[in-house]
């Protein structure tokens, strides 16, 4: 069976490219490639597709682009049968015990199989452990088609590195690592997302070389934010400020840049565990990976308890006190929530039966709600705190003044009573200490 007419075939316009999984990799793919050939948009959520049929991107990493969008957006899976290439982007989350959880690239390979015509290619940019591509979605899409994988239809792997909220490095300018089964698929692969790459692509010589690309440069720089939190514990210890020691640092021309902080989000936060769980089938238990994780996901509950122990030391009694934490996603200008250790702050405080109020003008309250049991509160409709946590650097937050923030305070507090955690060093030093208040920042 003929496999390298594919891209022809859809420059031509008499082939349709397919994506299975609009969220936020998915979704930007499919526009950027609707700008070039005929593509078919699936997902199995209807309440999704059905706003971006109205012109509504709730993931933000479009924009009014997803109003003049030629994708055919559908939740019908039979529609993948017209396409002869298909992208799986559906998310890699992990279980409660740190395992991943490969349930939705399971599922998509069984959509796909449902509705897999022969000559196709099927690509996986889903992040997952090397050998998962060839050793669990391969079998299940050929059990559910009935057609043999390097006979009847082909496989290959690209991860995916969109950075959401990423104005700058966007999908087409980051350069895109491809792989296919053979010489034969990887070309053809490669050719296709040639078509929108104008970084270029970085053909790998196989799947599991590809696959382990993605969550090894993940772990890197989970490994590296790790040491920088382990830093500014030491520093915290002793009383200097982390943000000046490391901007000293970085004085030196091979100083990486890192900075602490919560580390959450669908693809640091996780991936390091996909990789250790495929070092662990091998008999290799990881020493480095799974500590800078612990690490890591230890700094929820120090900035909480930092904010206790600050409030303790204003006079306050904590459980009394009104606590208000400013941002929830992830990251900043960004909508997403998935895998935010924000939440972990908040779960620290509420074992101390303290009852943080959050806003976030970016986070969907109906997400927050269903996700973590917060409901989100309207900026101007905050009450005025004793303690303000301000957990994410969204641009609403990072320009506020220090006039602004005194506001945000109840105002018989004397300045020494106003408790400010800066988790993200956002403001500058000399406007704190000038400020009067009692502010603590990683």
């Amino acid at each position: 069976m003929v496999f390298d007419n594919i891209y022809q075939g859809l420059i031509s316009g008499y082939e349709k490219l397919a994506l299975v999984g609009l969220g936020y990799v998915g979704m930007p793919i499919a526009v950027e490639f609707a700008k070039h050939i005929s593509v078919i948009g699936y997902d199995i959520n209807e309440k999704r597709v059905q706003e971006y049929h109205n012109g509504i991107d709730a993931t933000n990493e479009v924009g009014d682009a997803i109003r003049s969008t030629t994708v055919d957006f559908t939740s019908d899976p039979t529609r993948l049968r017209e396409a002869r290439f298909i992208i799986a982007a559906v998310p890699t989350p992990i279980n409660e015990d740190f395992t991943p959880d490969l349930a939705p690239v399971e599922s998509a390979s069984r959509t796909i199989g449902q509705n897999l015509t022969p000559g196709t290619i099927v690509v996986f940019e889903s992040t997952v452990y090397p050998g998962v591509t060839e050793d669990i979605c391969v079998p299940i899409i050929e059990k559910e088609s009935g057609l043999q994988c390097g006979r009847d239809w082909k496989i290959g792997y690209s991860p995916e590195r969109i950075n959401p909220g990423d104005r700058v490095h966007t999908l087409t300018s980051i350069c895109k690592v491809v792989s296919g089964m053979d010489p034969e698929s990887a070309a053809e692969i490669q050719r296709v997302y040639n078509i929108i790459i104008r970084a270029g692509t970085f053909p790998v010589s196989n799947i599991k070389t590809a696959e382990a690309v993605k969550v090894v440069e993940n772990s890197q720089r989970d490994i590296n934010i790790a040491f920088m939190n382990e830093v500014a514990m030491i520093c915290d210890r002793l009383h200097i400020d982390t943000a000046e020691v490391l901007d000293g640092m970085n004085t030196k021309w091979n100083a990486l840049g890192f900075r602490p902080g919560i580390v959450g989000g669908h693809c640091i936060g996780v991936d390091p565990y996909y990789l250790t769980t495929a070092a662990e089938k091998l008999g290799y238990h990881s020493r480095i990976i799974l500590n800078g994780r612990k690490v890591n996901d230890s700094m929820g509950g120090y900035i909480a308890d930092a904010a206790i122990k600050e409030m303790i030391e204003a006079g306050m009694a904590p459980k009394k006190a009104t606590v208000i934490i400013l941002g929830l996603t992830f990251k900043e200008n960004c909508p997403d929530t998935r895998n935010s250790k924000v939440a972990d702050i908040i779960r620290r405080l509420r074992e101390y039966e303290i009852h943080p109020m959050i806003a976030d003008p970016w986070a969907d309250p109906a997400v927050a709600k269903e996700c973590y049991g917060v409901d989100l509160v309207p900026f101007e409709e905050l009450p005025k705190a004793d303690c303000l946590i301000v957990a994410v650097g969204h641009s609403q937050y990072r320009s506020m003044s220090m006039m602004q923030l005194r506001e945000m305070y109840k105002p018989e507090l004397a300045p020494n009573e106003r408790v400010l955690i800066d988790v993200k060093s956002l403001y500058r030093m000399d406007e704190l200490k000038a400020s009067g208040m009692r502010f603590w920042r990683l």
